[in-house]
């Protein structure tokens, strides 16, 4: 007689057209001491990447976004917003985001009456998206709060590495697996969403606590007719998107565990990153590709220590992935990063890609000799159309002639029309022999645009006159 498995069970996708084992069961894995893989994280050290080879198909959703937490994460690592701070920089998310809601949804804090007004406000806005969503303790009184203000959903603090449930919390597996399921099944009574973080997943026993919590909240989900959402948070950023690394670290390990053995949905899914080893955007776009559907981003990437996913850096990987924006409005990243730094005063470094002053700033001398021949060939895209910023020079001594003639034609919008000014011109001579009489005297900084202009007007008041009266 053919003996069988009881724990396996054979399906044919209509994925990939092929029989599979479709069911696996995991068993929590209960110890009295804690594995704290001492063989990747002896603490002394920087923690070590090991391989199986086991490699797993990409598995890009049939829809993916992005979801925020400026207010919740981020605002943790920077001074407070003011509740008008957070009104706008919630519409700019929801201008950023689009008709389709790429961006879904925005977290709060409920513990302040600073944090409720901007939840409320933010929520009289009438906007589908992003979603108000929460964070709480666990603690009824938590849960009344947010049933109080009709948010629909919330997360949940689920540590699942020994470090946390052994180390910090003094439970067993068992024990804290128990209080988890406890705590979920309060949350879903009063009938809201449970968005379970399942943090510091990347130091967690995949298989002896991950797999069986997952699969025991999906059992939860089922009985209640309310979707749990899973949230793997990789809390210290070891997190690596290589093919054939091993759990707990691999990427794409702990998205096809949590879809093929846990059962759990790629719109249940949700990739929550820190940068602590730079690897933050290259693991919440490896998350989308096998099978995450949201990943989880703060605007500037603010968090703590790190900081988290920059939201800006994901709608450029959604762009380059699907090949559209979508209904994205991608200059609200530019408002962004000017409303931090006029605004609230936070100063972004300024390489920062996208937002930072300099991003598409070029000093040499020959890269603006180019951008004069054709800005394609030192700027990234047309970051004026997409971004509502023109590629620029800064003007120092190396700028050259060229780049004087580029901050002219690009400080007055001359590019493309019949005023435009060569190199050869006899004013950029004039300007450069001004500018190096300057750095001759031992200046070091760049030149303002303000005495930039205060030169040109002092050399050549006849073609000052003339590019003013053009430009209007």
């Amino acid at each position: 007689m053919e003996e069988k498995n009881k724990n396996t069970v054979l399906e044919f996708s209509p994925d990939t057209n092929l029989l599979e084992q479709s069911e696996y069961k995991f068993s929590l894995q209960d110890r009295e001491t804690p594995n704290l893989y001492r063989h990747l994280f002896d603490y002394d050290s920087v923690p070590k990447v090991s391989f199986n080879h086991r490699v797993v198909p990409i598995n890009m959703p049939d829809e993916i976004w992005m979801t925020d937490t400026t207010f919740r994460d981020g605002q943790q690592s920077t001074s407070p917003f003011t509740v008008e701070q957070i009104v706008e920089l919630f519409k700019l998310l929801h201008k950023l985001g689009g008709p389709k809601g790429l961006v879904r949804q925005s977290e709060f804090f409920v513990y302040t009456e600073k944090d409720r007004r901007a939840l409320q406000e933010c929520m009289a806005l009438g906007y589908e998206f992003p979603e108000v969503t929460t964070w709480i303790r666990a603690n009824e009184k938590d849960f009344d709060l947010v049933k109080q203000f009709g948010v629909k959903e919330t997360g949940i603090l689920v540590s699942c590495s020994d470090y946390h449930i052994y180390n910090k919390m003094g439970l067993t597996r068992a024990k804290a697996l128990d209080k988890y399921l406890g705590v979920v099944k309060s949350v879903l009574e009063r009938g809201i969403r449970p968005r379970c973080h399942f943090e510091d997943i990347t130091r967690a026993d995949y298989y002896g606590f991950v797999v069986p919590f997952a699969e025991e909240l999906q059992k939860l989900s089922e009985e209640s007719g309310i979707p749990i959402k899973i949230r793997a948070c990789d809390t210290m950023g070891f997190g690596v998107s290589y093919p054939g690394a091993s759990l707990p670290r691999s990427v794409p390990g702990i998205i096809y565990g949590l879809l093929h053995y846990a059962g759990v949905p790629s719109s249940m899914l949700e990739w929550h990153g820190h940068n602590d080893f730079y690897k933050v955007v290259t693991n919440a776009s490896t998350a989308w590709l096998y099978g995450c559907s949201s990943v989880n981003c703060s605007i500037l990437g603010i968090g703590e220590r790190t900081g988290n996913c920059p939201i800006e850096a994901m709608a450029m990987e959604y762009a380059s992935l699907r090949g559209t924006t979508d209904g994205m409005d991608l200059t609200a990243i530019t408002e962004m990063g000017r409303y931090f730094e006029d605004v609230i005063g936070y100063e972004i470094p300024p390489r920062t890609p996208f937002v930072g002053r300099n991003f598409n700033v070029t000093r040499a001398g020959i890269h603006a000799d180019g951008l004069l021949k054709d800005e394609e060939i030192y700027n990234i895209f047309n970051t004026q159309k997409i971004l509502g910023r023109p590629a620029s020079v800064a003007v120092d001594s190396h700028s050259g002639l060229a780049g004087i003639a580029h901050w002219m034609n690009g400080f007055y919008r001359l590019n493309g029309t019949p005023a435009a000014i060569d190199k050869k011109h006899p004013v950029i001579a004039l300007i450069k022999a001004e500018v190096d009489k300057e750095y001759e005297d031992g200046r070091t900084t760049v030149m303002g645009d303000d005495e930039l202009e205060n030169i040109f007007k002092a050399v050549d008041p006849a073609t000052y006159k003339m590019v003013n009266h053009y430009h209007g």
